[in-house]
């Protein structure tokens, strides 16, 4: 299926420069109610839609080109990415629509049939029903959710609210887009293959817990943008000096060799390209580091802000829910808004 699609994943996302300048153009804003408590204002994760005191729905949608050539997979890496914004903003899914767009002349309908069920596969895992869905006939296949959640007003965590004095604490390691880099020319190992499955399927349950804790501020998902583009969102959106400890940062199995052997994506160069000039990279650092960093992460792990206080509490959680890579990467200090990466 990868041979038929001029991307993969969260690779597929257009450039973070880019996307800058066509929503400026787009007018988006131009219409904001009161009950919409959060929208395109700090490029969360999700648009989450206050309907009472006690509830707000939160409202996303995720779809891409498929970044593995086993349909049933695609399906289920689709999937969990998709509701991954959902556990971001602290919600619990309760509902998703599947967004199927495939060349039907081109593959077969037991391969279409594959992509849907892994789709479904994990949204019973999560608890919820498909819904319904729209399809199309298209050039390139294309798989994905409108996911929709439910989260108390109260308990929304924005990727906008970290504060100076937070640690910073990473859910997954990073490296799935070194991994897809060498899975396409047929250089990823079965191990790593098998590693970069158990990660991109593996949902962002932590969310909801996490936005039950009193320390905990802030919380987006490292995706498409890699680390360093959405620990700068959190940035610019707090305000806030956000600071990265390299040597802290959880890398997939064999992932540094990969990327030193020059399997990187395309995505990585095209988002550092996009915000590169806001980040200062220290001496020290491997050479990898700006790649790793820019790494486009295919259903990534959550990026929480939380007091020092509550850290070890936020580690619990996440080891609770299985995710045992689970680490303290970095902090939050008050300065310009940019991120300082150090060796």
């Amino acid at each position: 299926m990868t041979s038929l699609s001029h991307g993969g994943g969260c690779g597929c996302k257009i450039a973070p420069g880019v996307l800058s300048q066509i929503l400026a153009q787009s007018g988006a804003a131009a219409v904001v109610p009161p009950e919409l408590l959060v929208g395109l204002e700090t490029a969360d994760d999700a648009a989450v839609y206050r309907l009472n005191d006690s509830q707000a729905l939160v409202a996303t949608t995720d779809f891409f080109m498929p970044i593995v050539d086993d349909p049933y997979e695609f399906g289920r890496i689709a999937a969990t990415n998709a509701l991954s914004d959902v556990y971001a903003m602290g919600g619990k899914p309760i509902m998703a629509l599947a967004l199927v767009a495939m060349p039907v002349g081109q593959l077969p309908l037991e391969v279409i049939g594959a992509i849907l069920r892994g789709g479904q596969d994990v949204c019973r895992a999560a608890g919820i029903p498909v819904a319904g869905g729209h399809t199309i006939d298209s050039v390139e296949p294309i798989y994905g959710l409108v996911a929709l959640g439910l989260v108390h007003p109260d308990r929304v965590r924005r990727n906008a609210g970290a504060q100076a004095g937070d640690v910073l604490i990473l859910g997954k390691p990073l490296g799935v887009g070194v991994y897809s880099a060498a899975l396409k020319k047929e250089q990823l190992g079965d191990a790593h293959y098998r590693e970069m499955i158990a990660s991109t399927t593996r949902l962002n349950t932590p969310g909801p817990l996490l936005a039950e804790l009193a320390g905990v501020h802030a919380i987006t998902d490292v995706t498409g943008f890699g680390l360093a583009g959405h620990a700068l969102e959190m940035a610019r959106g707090a305000g806030v000096s956000v600071h990265i400890d390299w040597a802290r940062v959880p890398l997939l199995p064999g992932v540094a060799a990969l990327a030193q052997q020059g399997f990187v994506t395309g995505a990585s160069g095209r988002n550092w390209a996009g915000y590169g000039a806001d980040v200062q990279l220290a001496d020290g650092l491997p050479a990898t580091a700006q790649a790793l960093l820019s790494d486009p992460q295919t259903s990534g792990g959550l990026l929480v802000a939380c007091a020092p206080e509550a850290a070890d509490e936020v580690l619990a959680v996440f080891a609770r829910e299985g995710f045992e890579h689970a680490a303290v990467v970095g902090r939050a200090q008050a300065g310009a808004a940019g991120l300082h990466v150090q060796a």
